[in-house]
């Protein structure tokens, strides 16, 4: 998008925010920020970040909405909180014309993956009060679509669902797209009878890992992988074009990319931590907000593109023996044994010292040997890998936790 475009948006929601949000009027004023603002540069300039700890701490001293809300408390008819996995839930609530805002994100979406009238979208995930793909349902039915929901079903019955409503895009994570494959095999129900041709995946890493790609369209047909992200903090954020790289949809954010250490820009094609601000959530904007999400810049495209999607989050990453390991990482490396449906790392630390494990599931010895190969030859880090026998390990329906922290010994 034009930049200029761009800077004409960000003026007008500066005016609608001073003086009713009593979040950012003080930050705005402090930081010299008017409607008048010269330049987008200017205004990474001189605008601090909003990180989630400053809006987990807002809600705290102002329950239970918190200060960011720009018009008065009956104006808002939207609730969301996310989900959590990272701290205290935030509680976002949104105006019609904010949603609206949104809705919009998601038609850009559905019509860069060639999703629209005629199709018949499954969302196979609970509807829970995360914004997830709330805005996902309600813009598809918008666009004529006819949506199925797949709340409160176990996934068996999902499965059956997919194939007897005929559904041609289903809509969940990367993870659930595979295991709802696995228990398709465990119950028999034949996957090539499914009408599926596109499938949409969000709420973690891995839908932009080559070798997790490739395993979903082997389990479903060749169907194409869409990648997309977003957060309920900020909204719908990125499109796919086929097998090409999600793009932000820079209409509604305006982008950047810091150093997670520094605060400062990464040269494009270095990763750093994705930036957002809302051009069109006035009701509860953001302003250079800290996603804590990894991304790398496509310096060769000509949209604000993300090369691979979220590498990871600024938190996740380890540091063992000197490497730096992102879940996305490990994850296509354990994505190219197919013999392998699930898997968990454990982190422990003696002292200064870190080291992981693998704990991966599948009932071939060989496969847990090829892993661990592959890390070394990846990594050139000696990772031990442990097997367990199928159906061990978690299988969520929603964002996946894989790494976890083991307690140091007393």
């Amino acid at each position: 998008m034009n930049p200029a475009d761009q800077l004409a948006r960000l003026r007008a929601l500066l005016a609608a925010v001073v003086p009713g949000n009593r979040f950012y009027t003080p930050r705005l004023a402090a930081a010299g920020v008017t409607p008048e603002i010269g330049s987008l540069a200017e205004f990474s300039e001189r605008m601090p970040f909003t990180t989630k700890a400053d809006l987990v701490a807002d809600q705290a001293a102002n329950p239970p909405y918190g200060s960011n809300l720009t018009y008065p408390i009956d104006r808002y008819c939207r609730y969301c909180q996310t989900s959590g996995t990272s701290g205290r839930p935030l509680v976002i609530l949104d105006d019609a014309e904010s949603w609206e805002w949104m809705l919009g994100n998601w038609a850009h979406i559905y019509r860069a993956a060639g999703v629209g009238s005629g199709d018949r979208v499954y969302f196979a995930f609970s509807f829970g009060p995360f914004l997830g793909f709330w805005t996902a349902f309600e813009a598809a039915t918008r666009l004529g679509i006819l949506s199925i929901p797949g709340g409160g079903l176990r996934t068996a019955a999902r499965v059956r669902a997919i194939i007897e409503q005929r559904a041609t895009v289903l809509c969940c994570t990367p993870t659930y797209a595979l295991h709802l494959a696995e228990v398709a095999q465990t119950e028999g129900i034949d996957l090539r009878t499914a009408s599926v041709r596109t499938i949409i995946v969000a709420g973690e890493p891995g839908g932009n890992v080559p070798a997790v790609r490739a395993q979903i369209r082997r389990d479903w047909n060749g169907a194409q992988v869409i990648d997309h992200y977003g957060m309920t903090e900020v909204g719908p954020v990125t499109f796919q074009r086929g097998d090409h790289s999600p793009c932000i949809i820079e209409s509604a954010y305006f982008a950047e990319i810091v150093s997670a250490g520094t605060g400062f820009p990464s040269p494009d094609g270095e990763i750093g931590e994705l930036v957002l601000t809302t051009l069109g959530r006035v009701g509860a904007p953001l302003l250079r907000y800290r996603t804590g999400d990894l991304v790398r810049r496509d310096p060769h495209a000509l949209e604000f593109a993300l090369a691979g999607g979220v590498i990871g989050r600024a938190d996740d990453m380890v540091v063992v023996r000197g490497v730096n390991l992102y879940p996305a990482s490990v994850d296509a490396v354990v994505r190219r044994v197919p013999e392998v449906r699930e898997y968990r790392v454990e982190v422990s630390s003696q002292g200064a010292m870190v080291e992981i494990e693998l704990i991966v599931e599948t009932d071939d010895e060989s496969a847990a040997r090829l892993v661990e190969t592959g890390l070394n030859d990846a990594f050139a880090l000696r990772i031990p890998v442990r097997r367990v026998n199928p159906g061990v390990l978690p299988r969520p329906d929603m964002k996946a936790q894989r790494w976890f922290r083991v307690p140091e010994p007393s």
